[in-house]
């Protein structure tokens, strides 16, 4: 994780080299923990969720104190659960390990616990691709681990970037009850975002 990633001023995150944005997903409450810049180290606010092949972004409506955004690498990603409780909003819950600047003490820095809650309209859309983008990006990994034996493991966020999402996106089934808006092509920073209107697999635009 990393606390305050660099944003466009329309609120979307500066995409790092190679990054392709999924999609984004507002309306939703975040809550995470052990955050420096927030009162009592807690977050727990309303936002917008951007989803692309190295990350997860969430973006506050209003600031939190000194908290503008939460950068969760998904290689960092652990632990994370669908959540359908009787009385209470779908989610998802997980842990989020801290990225550690260099010549820093790792035991200074301690794992997160988040949760994403999914107020406003369904998630059909969001969960799967969620879900299948996190496990491919772990299966590449753990490719690149074995085809470097002789090296230690690669923990790198960015080398999430390799990972195919083309095919994923064309086969991404649309709830019409999820708002979530799929990026058909990578948006300019100060685009409307774009959000197909159909069912069935995505195609190119």
């Amino acid at each position: 994780m990393a606390e305050n990633p660099q944003l466009f001023g329309n609120g979307m995150p500066v995409p790092f080299y190679g990054e392709m944005f999924v999609l984004a997903r507002d309306g939703v409450e975040f809550h995470v923990d052990k955050i420096p810049s927030a009162p009592g180290g807690q977050v727990k606010t309303k936002g917008t969720i951007y989803l692309s092949n190295i990350r997860m972004v969430f973006v506050p409506n209003k600031p939190v104190g000194n908290f503008f955004a939460f950068d969760m690498p998904l290689l960092f990603v652990h632990g994370e659960k669908f959540n359908q409780p009787i009385f209470h909003c779908n989610n998802i819950s997980g842990f989020v390990e801290p990225v550690v600047p260099e010549n820093q003490n790792r035991a200074l820095y301690s794992t997160h616990t988040f949760k994403i809650l999914f107020k406003e309209g369904g998630c059909g859309t969001f969960v799967p691709l969620f879900l299948n983008l996190i496990a491919s990006v772990r299966r590449y990994n753990q490719f690149e681990a074995q085809s470097a034996a002789n090296m230690a493991p690669r923990v790198d966020p960015l080398q999430a970037a390799q990972t195919p999402v083309d095919e994923m996106m064309r086969r991404a089934y649309v709830d019409p009850n999820d708002p979530t808006k799929i990026f058909l092509q990578q948006p300019a920073p100060e685009s409307q975002l774009r959000r197909r209107n159909y069912h069935g697999p995505a195609d190119n635009a």
